[in-house]
């Protein structure tokens, strides 16, 4: 029997991702294609032609991916049982499939970031350059896209659906053969990927990829996530401190990123309960969220040796990264250690980051409160990082 405190929190999950969505499908031409979250997180105010590379002439490649595959999913779900909200949702992502499948077709690649003529650039000193052809590399743009191509193409172009899963298994060959770049910011090149750091950040957004494919009917595609959930605990795993080291090597963890890696993987193994890393990885999450319970949420960095802080930022997509990964983690095991930190990260989402007169939630925290700094990308999320997360605790609460 499901407890009432799951039941009132598979309600508010689903109260917060209807809200984003009619926000989110409420914004601008439902035909235009890209979508616009270009909104400050603080003031409630668009962004507008002043506003620079945050302003309405720039798009992220990062984010018009990560929007499609929540449209595309959300369309799904609610096809059974509200068909007029998921016609809107279609609508919205039919235009906005046209528009990356385009885009991507005409580069073989996505770019983070593109100019008013859709050129990718990026910023150098100030002011914008050309990107380079990617050529042989990827990136997490790259990833996002592909992925949402993927889980909107059996809704708009299954005749597509091969070319789409060949991208995506493109990003993730790149990732095994060493030719992924981490840091979009810098000219896509061999050069600058051999002179990146050993970060399982890769890995773990491409890990997210197993889901979606399991549920696309594609489950003998998903090998990489065997070898990828092995990797990392092979080379990050940090018996002292039980974390997830972000480099290898190195002290500072990324508190998010492990538990999002902890969340994708569980996701994965439940089409395998009786897989024997679920227990380590368990522990390995339990332990996140003890020590990256912080403050308004979960630090964007810390010491794994010590647990102090290593950033003055809380940004907010660990808290629903960390309600799906409990949710997952709870349904395959029953363990009820999970309870609690779950409880907390749901506490602090919807205490300290989200705005339900706003249908957003503030980007980033300080211990002194919100703050203008921007994670990744300036454009507020589009139901992916909390949408899809707490959609995810819905389907585990109800399994």
């Amino acid at each position: 029997m499901t407890p009432d405190w799951m039941r009132d929190a598979a309600r508010r999950y689903e109260s917060c991702n209807r809200a984003t969505l009619r926000w989110l499908v409420a914004r601008g031409d439902p035909g235009a294609g890209f979508l616009d979250t270009k909104v400050h997180s603080i003031t409630g105010q668009d962004y507008d032609a002043t506003s620079g590379l945050r302003g309405p002439g720039y798009t992220y490649g990062w984010i018009q991916g990560r929007g499609l595959e929540a449209l595309a999913t959300f369309a799904g779900h609610y096809r059974g049982t509200d068909a007029a909200f998921a016609a809107e949702l279609e609508t919205a992502a039919s235009a906005l499939y046209r528009r990356l499948a385009e885009l991507h077709a005409r580069d073989g690649h996505a770019y983070f970031l593109y100019d008013r003529d859709l050129r990718p650039v990026v910023s150098r000193d100030g002011d914008l350059a050309p990107q380079t052809e990617a050529g042989a590399i990827f990136s997490y743009s790259d990833a996002f896209v592909a992925k949402g191509l993927c889980a909107a193409a059996p809704l708009f172009a299954p005749e597509a659906r091969t070319r789409h899963l060949a991208s995506l298994m493109s990003v993730i060959d790149a990732i095994e053969d060493g030719r992924f770049q981490m840091d979009e910011t810098r000219p896509l090149s061999p050069a600058s990927v051999d002179a990146e750091p050993d970060d399982f950040g890769p890995r773990m957004i491409l890990l997210a990829a197993a889901g979606l494919l399991h549920r696309l009917g594609h489950s003998d595609k998903t090998g990489f996530a065997d070898r990828f959930i092995d990797h990392v605990l092979e080379r990050h795993f940090d018996p002292a401190s039980g974390l997830l080291l972000t480099i290898r090597g190195e002290d500072i963890c990324n508190i998010g990123h492990a538990v999002e890696f902890c969340g994708f993987a569980f996701e994965h193994l439940l089409t395998r309960p009786d897989d024997p890393r679920i227990a380590p990885l368990v522990d390995i999450l339990l332990r996140c969220l003890e020590v990256g319970m912080q403050g308004p949420g979960i630090a964007l960095y810390l010491s794994a040796r010590t647990g102090d802080l290593a950033s003055p930022y809380f940004p907010w997509w660990p808290m629903p990264e960390a309600i799906r990964a409990c949710a997952l983690g709870f349904q395959l095991t029953g363990d009820r250690r999970l309870i609690a930190p779950w409880q907390e990260a749901d506490a602090a989402f919807f205490s300290h980051y989200w705005r339900d007169d706003k249908s957003f939630a503030y980007q980033t925290r300080t211990l002194e409160g919100p703050v203008d700094f921007v994670p990744a990308t300036p454009d507020l999320d589009p139901g992916y990082h909390t949408g899809l997360s707490l959609l995810a605790a819905i389907r585990a609460i109800g399994a």
